[in-house]
C-alpha cells in the first residue's frame, strides 16, 4: 500500500523491484487488496480536475439531533461538494467544497448554512495542497 501511495501510476514490474518480490507476487497481493476492499478504487487527478475548482475549503458543520442522514443527502446533491466525512466531537460533519470563484464558494456556503437541521458551522480555505513524502522503511 505504501508503494501505491507514493506512486499510483508504478507499473507491477516496478512494484515488484522496489519490494523485493516478483510480480507474480505483487499481482496476487494486488488481487487480494482489491477482493478485501481494502484498495476501494484508483483514480487520477488531472490538472483541470483542479483548474476547474481552483478555490477550494473545508466546512465543518454541527447538526442537530438526529438530522445527519438529511443534511447529508441535501449536501450530497450539490455539484461543488467533492466529499464529506462524518466526525466526532465538536463537528458531525466535515464538506470539502470546491468551486471556481470565492463567490461561488460564498454562495455553496450559504446555501449548506440554510439545510435545516445545521445549526454551527466553520469553515476554512485551502491555500496549498501537498503530498507527504513516505520512504520505503
Amino acid at each position: 500500500m505504501a508503494a501505491l501511495r507514493r506512486d499510483g501510476r508504478a507499473s507491477l514490474s516496478e512494484l515488484a523491484h522496489d519490494l523485493g518480490v516478483t510480480r507474480t507476487t505483487v499481482r496476487a497481493r494486488m488481487a487480494r487488496l482489491i477482493a478485501s476492499g481494502e484498495i476501494a478504487g484508483f483514480t487520477v487527478l488531472s490538472r483541470a480536475d483542479v483548474a476547474a475548482a481552483p478555490v477550494r475549503g473545508l466546512m465543518m458543520l454541527q447538526v442537530e439531533g438526529r438530522g445527519t442522514d438529511r443534511v447529508m443527502a441535501r449536501i450530497s446533491g450539490l455539484p461543488e461538494v467533492t466529499a464529506f466525512h462524518t466526525t466526532n466531537g465538536t463537528w458531525d460533519l466535515i464538506v470539502e467544497i470546491g468551486t471556481p470563484t470565492l463567490e461561488a464558494l460564498d454562495q455553496v456556503l450559504f446555501a449548506i448554512r440554510r439545510i435545516e437541521g445545521v445549526t454551527r458551522s466553520e469553515t476554512n480555505l485551502l491555500l496549498s495542497t501537498r503530498r507527504p513524502i513516505r520512504r520505503p522503511g
